[in-house]
């Protein structure tokens, strides 16, 4: 079976099925669906092969990986490995000989984003109090880039989008993501999440 790790239906189950290829995705038509704009619409496929489940990139945008390597080729999966799917959606693959937990707690390490509460956790820690709207909303741009970069314009569109861009200055976005940052820093100060990509903009870069 796969189990899903992060979002906010994290502890979901899907079972395989030896008799015919599992497929995930955006689509309504995937067997597991992942309704999430960094996902293809048929982004990957699992399938067995007579002794083992083997993974395979359809070809999607953003790329799936196991255990943190890119999928190239058809890919065995083994107890225990992690599936990640466009760097979004962590899924935990159990084997049918392997006793699957209960359940799956919320990934400890990272950060982990809930769009439906607008919660965010650093390392498994709710960060508290919560961002400000403009904090959230930077960051939820960052989140949805799946580690791209966004530009400054990018930025002033998802945090002020009442704004033109010619009413909000660089100073005023340079103190938003320095702010965002400490307050991720409270959780992890070990580690830069928020990287300026110096001449375009940002993007998030998660453990």
């Amino acid at each position: 079976m796969l189990v899903l790790q992060r979002g906010s239906e994290a502890g979901r189950r899907w079972p395989l099925d030896r008799s015919r290829p599992i497929t995930i995705g955006r689509s309504e038509e995937c067997d597991i669906m992942l309704p999430d704009r960094q996902v293809s619409r048929l982004h990957a496929r699992i399938r067995w092969q007579g002794e083992y489940y083997q993974l395979e990139d359809l070809g999607s945008k953003n790329g799936t990986h196991v255990n943190g390597q890119e999928v190239q080729s058809a890919t065995i999966l083994h107890d225990g490995d992690e599936i990640q799917i466009a760097l979004r959606f962590k899924l935990a693959f159990v084997d049918a000989g392997a006793t699957a937990p209960l359940t799956f707690e919320p990934a400890t390490s990272g950060l982990r984003l809930d769009k439906e509460t607008r919660q965010v956790w650093v390392n498994g820690k709710l960060i508290d109090p919560p961002l400000s709207l403009h904090q959230y909303r930077l960051l939820e741009a960052l989140w949805d880039a799946g580690g791209g970069v966004i530009t400054r314009d990018q930025v002033i569109a998802a945090v002020w989008p009442e704004a033109s861009s010619e009413g909000v200055s660089e100073q005023a976005i340079d103190a938003l993501v320095r702010r965002l940052r400490e307050r991720i820093a409270e959780l992890d100060e070990d580690f830069r999440y928020i990287v300026t990509v110096r001449g375009h903009g940002f993007r998030l870069e998660n453990r």
